[in-house]
């Protein structure tokens, strides 16, 4: 008998909105010393405007742009202060004791309503974040996985990346900040968690006074882009350090966070990393992921790998068999029982923490979703006439882009005459048009 997927019943919280529309989640949690707050903003990058990559998540810095508060949180407190942002939400998450949560939600609060958006301080938080970019931008699996986003999604916000690049963080001004806090930093657009040893009159008292105020926007900016073009399906070469390394990604586009059949692709994900792991038994002592990234709108089903260089060729084609060996046969028991297992433990070892709980509670009102039950009951019932159905539904063969990054020259030497491949950045020379050979007219020969 498998174990249940949560060692309790979820907890459910106590709901309230306030008058502006700002709704609120409570869990009292009594004896604890600490609370719990975050905030989710429910729009992210993917409103970032186009060769202004970073836009949102610039703005989450400025909301706390002080370090001074930063350390309030960790020294005075014994918590912490974040803002995390994503293609789909910005959140907020402030932890600190119970008896300074009046405290902590006039911080949340001037961030909001006071956001500080000077021309001096837009400019030294621009330059951290800048800063930051050019750090991480350059490891091969970074560059990678953003390769194979921009090939999948090309003008499509999912195809740069939400935390931005440097150049494209050059490009944000103070007024493309300034709109965007005014359009989507609105309290009917967020939802507030709270978990602590609080009591709800106290906690709606509090929120009323310092939250209360906080604007209401007349409509939500909608989630609607033009759908992208079906991608290039020849595996594009992008040049790396020159060693025997090669990073690989192969990948598809996805499922929506709230398609009826998106818990059951982080189970097709789990399976097809076993399979291309018994493909290329040299998997199993490699970094190797297979994920299903679920957003707002259709994310990524993408397979990635590190291998030796002249063991591409092979593993990408067996990346593809594993494709379309998901297709064409069903998965036996033990596979499929397996991989739910899996997802199960993951999804334990989330609820098990208070933070993964709650985060859980604001994936409904940022993805629209039914309920936790609704998620759980779909992982449950799966058949492996569902894996083949959804893997016909990912798999489509003209909608299947590859990335590899490393030595160029070992690169194409490991593809040539196995698959179609570009190199970004080279130019291939036409072959010269032969010279015309004007033969003269009439003369004759000496004999």
């Amino acid at each position: 008998m498998s174990p249940p997927l949560f060692a309790q019943a979820l907890p459910v919280p106590q709901r309230e909105q306030l008058l502006n529309g700002l709704r609120v989640l409570l869990w009292t949690r009594p004896g604890s010393p600490d609370v719990l707050v975050k905030l989710r903003i429910h729009s992210g990058a993917a409103f970032d405007l186009l060769g202004k990559a970073g836009e949102m998540s610039l703005l989450g810095d400025l909301l706390f742009p002080d370090r001074a508060t930063i350390e309030y949180f960790t020294d005075e407190m014994g918590g912490r202060l974040d803002v995390n942002a994503n293609y789909d939400s910005i959140t907020v998450t402030m932890q600190g004791r119970s008896g300074e949560f009046e405290r902590i939600i006039e911080l949340l609060r001037n961030g909001l309503l006071s956001t500080q958006l000077t021309p001096e301080t837009v400019a030294r938080v621009r330059e951290a974040r800048i800063k930051i970019a050019r750090e991480t931008a350059i490891s091969p699996s970074t560059v990678a996985d953003r390769a194979i986003a921009s090939r999948l999604f090309p003008e499509f916000p999912y195809g740069r990346p939400s935390a931005g690049s440097a150049e494209d963080l050059g490009r944000v001004d103070r007024g493309d900040l300034m709109l965007a806090r005014e359009r989507f930093l609105n309290s009917n657009n967020a939802t507030l968690a709270i978990v602590g040893n609080l009591e709800k009159p106290r906690v709606m008292r509090t929120l009323r006074q310092l939250l209360g105020p906080w604007r209401k926007s007349e409509q939500i900016v909608p989630t609607s882009f033009r759908q992208p073009q079906p991608p290039d399906t020849r595996t594009l070469i992008i040049s790396g350090p020159a060693d025997k390394t090669a990073e690989i990604r192969v990948a598809m586009r996805g499922l929506a966070r709230s398609d009826p059949d998106a818990t059951a692709a982080l189970v097709v994900a789990t399976i097809a990393k076993h399979k291309w792991e018994e493909f290329v038994p040299e998997l199993t002592k490699r970094p190797i992921f297979v994920r299903s990234e679920a957003h707002l709108l259709p994310g990524i089903f993408v397979m990635g790998a590190a291998v030796s260089s002249p063991a591409v060729a092979d593993t990408t084609a067996a990346a593809r068999k594993v494709l379309d060996t998901l297709k064409k046969t069903a998965v036996t028991p033990v596979e499929l029982g397996r991989a739910i297992s899996e997802i199960e433990a993951e999804i334990n070892n989330q609820m098990a923490k208070p933070e993964g709980m709650v985060d859980s509670w604001l994936d409904l009102d940022t993805f629209h979703l039914a309920s936790v039950d609704d998620q759980l009951v779909a992982l449950r019932s799966l058949s492996a006439a569902d894996i083949q159905r959804i893997a016909n539904r990912l798999f489509l063969d003209d909608t299947v882009a590859s990335v590899i990054v490393g030595d160029t020259q070992q690169l194409k030497a490991a593809l040539q005459g196995r698959e179609q491949f570009e190199v970004m950045g080279e130019i291939v020379a036409p072959s010269p048009s032969p010279k015309p050979q004007n033969k003269p007219v009439g003369k004759i020969n000496p004999r």
